[in-house]
């Protein structure tokens, strides 16, 4: 099944998730592996320290037993060489004895028991070697055998062996517990190795499927936009011919209106002369008050042919107005277009400039914020275009209200440029937005003069120049033309088979 975006999103996050998971997982364990681990390793740290204490403790008491016994059945004084060197040591053994088995309160009672055992071995061993020293023979091995000193011996040995098999099963249940959470990580490390291994084949099966269907993807809109220039450069040759078979044709028929029109037009100034002398012959009769047909003739004479004739006239220059405005457009579409460097900012600054003194008059103003200086088009087009919006924002401006016109222009994605005419003029209803491109038709009242060709004009120019035009409106507001062009006109003739 292929792969769409949404299901490789969610896969790899799926994927991820899974994968961050794992990881504390393992890294969570770990730790607590580990510091169950250090745990067991200070037991079997602290069972060693307790196991040493004990076996030294065991070992200076009966060194000093033995040299007490030696020194009784000798008589001979330097068998009292190791009791004098070990009696100091006795102290502080137990005294670290007793720290290691601090921690546990129940071996509070038998410490305390085993202080007093060895305190009765210390006292007895003491006395038995001061009789000695005094020479009582006899009270020394009396006093030993009472067996009070080796009843506290048998005591304390009976304590230390016991305290040794609890230290000794306590290391070897630590090391049993070591071995076991070293085994229980060593597993844990290996099962989330594979969990990740598994995450991070999952993605990469993931990001190679995807981009497979990528890679198809790409192929099969290469294919298409293949298929698709062909067919628009088609469409384009065949949009172009038929475009210069409009204007051929508007051309033909301009010219051949012209024609009649000029035959209309000298007649109706023969007419109009033959008229004058009628009426300057009439108006010269005498008035006959008992002809009426005489008053009817001199009266079309005088006002009624002369009135025709200016209809006529008028008739005559509006449609030569309407010729001569399809003719410049015809002869605009036909017009070889000269792709150029040019600089935006110094047109629009001309283009201003050549209208300042109109604007200036009703104490207006044009501001300019041109962002996109350098583009290849063609300047004499370039130039129509700007000056018709800025003839256009003089002509329908606002009564009583100063003139702001605002020219922007400025580079957007694809390669294209645009420019912005704004005005504060009059403004255009909403449902006349596309209507005032179209040829002969005006918006609002028609005060100003004009054929109503002007922005018609300007979207063809635009058109042949590879952009469109448009524009938004508030009645009584201003208007603002927005006009889209490519960057370079070179790529879009060529693009056209121009």
């Amino acid at each position: 099944m292929p792969i769409t975006s949404r299901t490789f999103v969610r896969a790899t996050a799926l994927l991820l998730l899974v994968g961050l998971l794992a990881l504390l997982g393992i890294v969570g364990t770990n730790i607590w592996l580990v510091e169950r681990s250090q745990v067991y390793f200070d037991e079997v740290v602290q069972a060693r320290i307790a196991r040493r204490v004990a076996v030294d403790l065991r070992n200076q008491l009966q060194d000093l037993e033995s040299s007490q016994r030696g020194y009784i059945i000798t008589h001979d004084q330097k068998y009292l060489d190791p009791y004098n060197a070990t009696l100091p040591q006795i102290d502080d053994t137990l005294s670290q004895l007793k720290a290691v088995l601090a921690p546990y309160p129940q071996a509070a009672k038998p410490v305390a028991d085993l202080e007093t055992n060895i305190g009765l071995k210390l006292s007895e061993l003491s006395e038995t070697i001061q009789m000695m020293q005094q020479g009582d023979v006899a009270g020394a091995v009396e006093q030993v055998r009472t067996d009070r000193g080796r009843e506290a011996m048998v005591a304390v040995r009976t304590f230390i062996d016991g305290l040794l098999n609890a230290v000794d099963e306590r290391m070897t249940s630590g090391v049993a517990n070591q071995r076991s959470t070293v085994g229980a990580l060593r597993w844990i490390s290996i099962g989330g190795g594979l969990v990740i291994l598994a995450v991070v084949s999952g993605a990469i099966w993931a990001v190679l499927s995807y981009m497979q269907e990528l890679g198809r993807a790409r192929r099969a809109v290469e294919e298409a936009n293949t298929g698709l220039e062909e067919r628009v450069r088609e469409r384009t040759s065949e949009l172009g011919k038929a475009n210069e078979e409009i204007q051929r044709f508007a051309y033909i028929v301009t010219h051949d209106l012209r024609a009649p029109l000029v035959n209309i037009m000298g007649f109706t100034s023969e007419l109009e002369t033959s008229v004058g002398t009628l009426r300057t012959y009439m108006e010269a009769q005498p008035e006959q008050t008992q002809d009426p047909a005489f008053e009817d003739a001199r009266l079309a004479a005088t006002e009624d042919l002369p009135e025709a004739i200016t209809f006529i006239r008028a008739a005559t220059r509006k449609m030569d107005g309407l010729i001569n405005a399809i003719l410049k457009i015809s002869r605009e579409g036909r017009r070889q277009l000269k792709p150029e460097t040019i600089n935006l900012a110094e047109i629009v600054e001309a283009s201003a400039n050549a209208v300042h003194h109109q604007v200036a008059d009703n104490e207006g103003s044009i501001e300019t914020d041109i962002r996109a200086n350098k583009i290849v088009s063609d300047k004499l087009s370039i130039e129509q275009v700007l000056g018709n919006m800025l003839d256009n924002a003089i002509k329908y401006q606002q009564p009583g209200r100063p003139l702001r016109v605002n020219i922007r222009a400025r580079h957007v994605p694809g390669n294209r440029v645009v420019i912005e005419v704004e005005d504060n003029g009059r403004g255009i209803a909403g449902t006349d937005h596309e209507r005032v491109f179209e040829l002969f038709r005006r918006s609002g009242a028609q005060s100003a003069p004009g054929e109503g060709i002007g922005l018609a004009h300007v979207r063809t120019m635009v058109r042949s120049l590879g952009g469109d035009v448009a524009l938004t409106s508030t009645l009584g507001e201003g208007t603002t033309f927005i006009i889209n062009l490519p960057r370079d006109l070179r790529g879009y003739l060529g693009s056209t088979g121009s």
